[in-house]
């Protein structure tokens, strides 16, 4: 990790403030992920943008969008949780589209199922009206480095 991604991640936490952390990752900027701390767990959002929308009549997100916004919020997710030395390595993603994804604001939490030593699994939902009736539902697997278990 360099000394200015540790830095920030390191403000990040102390200050519960993860906008200068993400401005280091160049999709998250281009998508405009948000991300806050509510307790023991962290709320990802992705506001509305007329630059992700990928049907114009409906109009919808991009479905690759929504995966990209997944597949980040979980790699912060466990950069945060589980003191990953960097943003972990994705092996695997799996991602279910339950209904499409309206021009609104949409929103992602995730959980972490299980974390060995090299690899972690993590679950994602999505969705823009209520938890309850998710727009996506992801599984991630990432490799982690040996060693930076807290």
């Amino acid at each position: 990790m360099t000394h200015r991604f540790k830095t920030r991640l390191e403000q990040a936490l102390e200050r519960g403030n993860y906008e200068a952390l993400l401005d280091l990752i160049p999709y998250a900027k281009l998508i405009g992920v948000e991300c806050t701390r509510l307790g023991d767990e962290l709320l990802f959002r992705l506001p509305a943008n007329k630059d992700n929308i990928g049907n114009p009549i409906l109009p919808a997100l991009h479905g690759g969008v929504i995966a990209g916004f997944m597949e980040l919020s979980a790699a912060l997710h466990l950069l945060v949780f589980a003191g990953a030395p960097g943003l972990p390595k994705i092996i695997d993603f799996s991602l279910d589209y339950l209904r499409a994804g309206q021009f609104r604001d949409t929103y992602a939490k995730c959980q972490v199922w299980r974390q060995g030593r090299r690899v972690a699994n993590v679950a994602i939902t999505a969705w823009q009206s209520t938890p309850a009736e998710p727009i996506a539902t992801a599984r991630a697997h990432f490799k982690i480095e040996e060693g930076t278990r807290p």
